[in-house]
């Protein structure tokens, strides 16, 4: 887990990050005892079950059992990586990190951070440029045409692009920055043949493209006046920091409202996201400048269970809503498509009708089989057999890409009932289309699809045997010369105890980050913290863990003992193996009798 860092940087950042300052400027924290709760960041309730125990520097929560340490925390509230978790909290703690690297991945660091750099000054600049100077009056207007606030403005940092070839070349030289890296940033283009650059974007309202932890990476620039054959829109070109099939607009705003919606709604452009965000519709998206990615779809995974598609009324914008299935699908998303009544896209629905009716008409949004059957009968003539025959397989190509069975019957009769054919020849159309498609690989690059199941809890006696260790530091050498690890059922359990042992027997102390630091898997970490959590005094710790050690010992000789009893019982083995067993079963009820013993 630690990656770049040593660990000498990790324990010190750890150390300086006091875990109630951290998540007490994010939540309010209420003392309760020993520790402190608030309600769940990470799921709805009405109950606090968010508990942080300041002595041991960890969080658990008793209600979705997310549990770890303060880098834990800032991983899964801010939804980044680790080493930027250990990023932000050293930046906290005006820490200077010391990072082993190599020097290719040095200089690609100091390209990195250069061109945020840059962006974040250009951003200002076009900012100041939109409020405050002549070359903004045009992209004011437009703005002030359209509906946008001064409080929009301001928060989504829009700016405006003056009207020169050379305006942003002249800043860059005055701010003493590199012409080439400027161009790398895809601000500025290199005149063919030639050493002049000249303005990549120029008499344009800007919108500053974010990444998720809201620093800027790209811009989108939307046309004021001028040339009609000049594009409508000019977004930045891929660069080290910006891919477009991996960001979305406004999803820094946003993360925070796809949480507790547990939804999020995609739609087309920059202005109908400001649009719907000011009118209380926070839970929304837009892709940027390109087609829906499988990239664009495990993003959204990480927050949210259901998407509802929110494009444009036209054709093309109802084309883009089907195009996105494929990747959605492929995601385990739920998919529904909010139908926006002609001649509107959401920026003009929301102008003319307010939000609380855009937000019925997304709770009103049609699953999205439901929504591509009444539109592929829209489109084709479905009195004739052509049309009929068309809708029957854009269909089953279709439902057959969830793998779902159960699905693809269901609308195999739906289909059958809107054409008015009988259900077992589209259902025989559906098994073709099935039997023909093929088979979805998976990328080389692709992560694997996370298990749904959620793992088996512990037995009481194990999680308590667990907890007993964890916190009893005396009796770690008692319970290294006794348990047996195949007495242990539950695999995490086991191997939090196997750890735990070994840190103490190594270090000669005990502290609860170590044991997350090497117990990476998500389910064993909220264990740990589950079993740490609680501060109340248990009495006689020690005599407890031999009697459930003792107790655990019994339970697997009675495991043992039922396997030999269906073995004697089975008439074809051999007599000499039959006393064998029988002899082993009378060693093992003796074994149950007797004390524990200490491992030779």
């Amino acid at each position: 887990m630690a990656g770049l860092f040593s660990q000498a940087t990790l324990d010190q950042v750890r150390a300086a990050s006091d875990i109630v300052d951290v998540i007490g400027g994010i939540l309010p924290l209420k003392r309760a005892g020993a520790n402190f709760v608030t309600l769940c960041p990470f799921h709805k309730e009405k109950t606090a079950s968010f508990n942080v125990n300041p002595h041991k520097q960890i969080f658990h929560c008793f209600g979705c059992h997310k549990g770890g340490d303060v880098f834990t925390f800032i991983q899964e509230y801010e939804s980044i990586s680790f080493t930027e978790a250990v990023r932000r909290l050293a930046e906290r703690s005006k820490i200077p990190l010391e990072i082993d690297e190599q020097s290719g991945q040095q200089q690609s660091r100091f390209v990195k951070e250069s061109l945020l750099q840059i962006h974040e000054q250009i951003s200002q600049r076009w900012h100041a440029t939109l409020l405050n100077d002549a070359a903004g009056e045009s992209a004011r207007s437009y703005l002030a045409k359209r509906g946008v606030t001064d409080e929009a403005v301001k928060l989504f940092r829009l700016g405006c692009a003056p009207e020169a070839w050379d305006d942003t070349v002249n800043w860059a030289k005055s701010k003493g920055h590199d012409l080439a890296l400027v161009e790398q940033a895809g601000l500025i283009i290199r005149k063919e043949g030639e050493t002049r650059y000249y303005d990549r974007f120029r008499g344009r309202l800007m919108f500053p493209i974010c990444d998720e932890q809201g620093r800027v990476i790209g811009f989108s620039g939307r046309i004021l006046a001028g040339d009609e054959k000049a594009a409508k829109y000019v977004n930045s070109p891929e660069t080290p920091i910006f891919s477009k099939g991996k960001i979305f607009f406004g999803l820094d705003k946003s993360k925070r409202a796809l949480l507790d919606a547990q939804c999020a709604i995609i739609c087309e452009g920059q202005l109908d996201l400001i649009a719907c965000y000011m009118a209380g519709v926070r839970n929304i998206v837009a892709p940027q400048g390109t087609a829906f990615t499988a990239d664009h779809a495990r993003i959204l995974k990480r927050y949210v269970d259901e998407v509802v598609l929110c494009f444009d009324s036209d054709s093309a914008g109802q084309s883009a809503a089907v195009r996105v299935l494929d990747s959605l699908l492929a995601s385990g998303l739920a998919i529904r498509v909010a139908a926006i009544p002609e001649p509107h896209d959401p920026d003009s629905f929301i102008k003319e009708f307010g939000g609380p009716a855009f937000q019925q008409l997304i709770a009103q949004a049609e699953e999205f089989f439901d929504y591509y059957l009444k539109r592929l009968c829209a489109i084709h003539d479905i009195r004739s057999d052509k049309g009929q025959l068309a809708v029957v397989h854009a269909m089953a190509e279709s439902v057959q890409k969830t793998g779902n069975l159960v699905l693809a019957d269901k609308y195999a009769q739906k289909t059958a009932l809107r054409l008015g054919v009988a259900p077992d020849s589209t259902r025989q159309e559906f098994k073709k289309a099935n039997r023909k498609a093929p088979k979805a690989q998976q990328r080389p690059d692709e992560e694997p699809p996370a298990a749904t199941a959620a793992a088996p809890r512990p037995t009481t006696q194990e999680f308590w045997l667990l907890k007993l260790v964890l916190l009893h530091d005396e009796a770690v050498e008692w319970v290294q010369q006794h348990l047996d690890a195949s007495w242990l059922q539950h695999p995490h359990v086991r191997e939090i105890i196997a750890r735990r042992l070994a840190l103490q027997l190594k270090s000669g102390h005990f502290e609860p980050a170590d044991l997350l630091a090497v117990c990476e898997d998500p389910s064993a970490r909220a264990l740990i913290t589950e079993a740490l959590a609680e501060n109340r005094p248990i009495p006689n710790q020690l005599q407890q863990i031999k009697d459930l050690v003792a107790r655990l010992r019994n339970q697997f000789i009675d495991q043992q003992l039922t396997a030999l009893l269906h073995r004697v019982g089975d008439p074809a083995i051999a007599d000499a193996e039959r006393i064998a067993i029988l002899e082993r079963q009378k060693e093992l009820r003796a074994l149950k009798s007797q004390a524990l013993i200490a491992k030779s």
